[in-house]
């Protein structure tokens, strides 16, 4: 069963066009694996109720981090208005934990990430942690969206990029480079067979990215996905 936390919204910044990130407390002894989420809950004041009161977000913030960040494409939705108005230093709620997003344990095996827009946040706390640990998993990142503009943390995957020699950063923009496909999946990552896959974005997306892999030869058991509804 979830648990419900009590913590304060400390920040709200843009962190991407259209993206709004969140820090919050974190609350003591809380742990999560990089890659989970819970949910956000706001308070009475914003006008909400039981019926729509409540999303769910990934964690951006690696579990090494001493506060919790989430983030969101904007949208005209009630919840993300009133998100977006709710001041820093309110009380709000965290009800948490779910998911299995979460990178595999065996480190010998090649890690491919392939992701569009805000399917980056859980991307980010794993990829953030693992090069925190300094584990030997060979870690390929290839993160699409229309522009420079409107992709999230991509300074912090450059950094990370060269922090870390098993990481690499592959940025697609699809207005000027056209969409991901099978040939610039083979480009980055020449044994298709071996990897794990993992898919996160637009539903569409992910299920075209699943499809196209299994074509160019990927096991489809070795692909794990994470599709983001409502973006």
């Amino acid at each position: 069963m979830p648990t419900t936390y009590d913590v304060k919204l400390l920040q709200k910044k843009e962190v991407a066009e259209g993206t709004l990130e969140f820090t919050l407390e974190k609350p003591a002894g809380f742990e999560y694996r990089a890659g989970q989420y819970g949910d956000l809950v706001l308070p009475p004041s914003t006008g909400l109720d039981d019926s729509n009161n409540k999303h769910g977000f990934s964690f951006v913030s690696a579990p090494f981090e001493d506060t919790l960040r989430m983030a969101t494409r904007m949208r005209d939705s009630r919840y993300k208005k009133a998100a977006a108005q709710v001041p820093e230093g309110t009380m709000v709620q965290l009800l948490a934990l779910w998911g299995d997003f979460t990178l595999q344990k065996n480190e010998t095996i090649p890690a491919v990430f392939i992701i569009g827009g805000i399917g980056i946040t859980p991307v980010h706390s794993i990829i953030a942690q693992a090069t925190h640990d300094k584990t030997n998993h060979k870690i390929t990142l290839i993160y699409a969206n229309r522009t420079r503009a409107q992709a999230a943390y991509t300074e912090d995957f450059e950094r990370m990029a060269a922090e870390n020699k098993n990481f690499t950063f592959v940025a697609v923009y699809t207005a000027t480079q056209g969409h991901v496909n099978g040939e610039l999946i083979k480009q980055h990552v020449p044994d298709i067979v071996t990897p794990r896959y993992y898919l996160s974005g637009p539903e569409g997306m992910v299920k075209a990215m699943r499809t196209l892999l299994i074509e160019i030869g990927a096991d489809e058991d070795n692909i794990k996905t994470e599709e983001f509804d409502g973006y």
